[in-house]
């Protein structure tokens, strides 16, 4: 039998989640600081890098990465937050991601794919993908 979760735990998982959505970028580091995982994911597997980039918050990004999340931490469907920022058109947050180690062939479907689905050649560009 499994036990349910802890009503004030979720309560302040889904504050600092919601944190990275809104791109609170200096909250969300303080939690961080505080002991909060920098790779802690939701029950779809979405990390706050992924909800920071996929809501265009470049500065919310570095500083997770600056603090050890993962910049390819694949979701889970397989997506990564750099594929979701070529989704959204999140220039700066790419740029972000790229400067923290992100692989534009990762995921599924990947950065590149991504790119090359909705036409995005400057992008390919930057991933050296052309």
């Amino acid at each position: 039998m499994t036990e349910a979760p802890d009503p004030e735990v979720v309560e302040l998982a889904t504050k600092i989640f919601d944190l990275a959505r809104r791109g609170q970028t200096e909250a969300l580091v303080a939690y961080v600081d505080a002991g909060v995982p920098a790779g802690l994911t939701n029950d779809r597997g979405d990390s706050l890098v992924m909800l920071a980039a996929y809501h265009g918050h470049a500065d919310a990004v570095r500083a997770l990465l600056d603090r050890g999340a993962e910049a390819d931490r694949p979701n889970d469907r397989g997506q990564t937050p750099l594929a979701g920022a070529v989704f959204k058109g999140e220039t700066e947050v790419i740029r972000a991601l790229l400067q923290g180690g992100a692989d534009p062939d990762a995921g599924t479907p990947s950065a590149v794919d991504t790119a090359r689905m909705f036409g995005k050649t400057d992008l390919l560009k930057m991933f050296g993908a052309e």
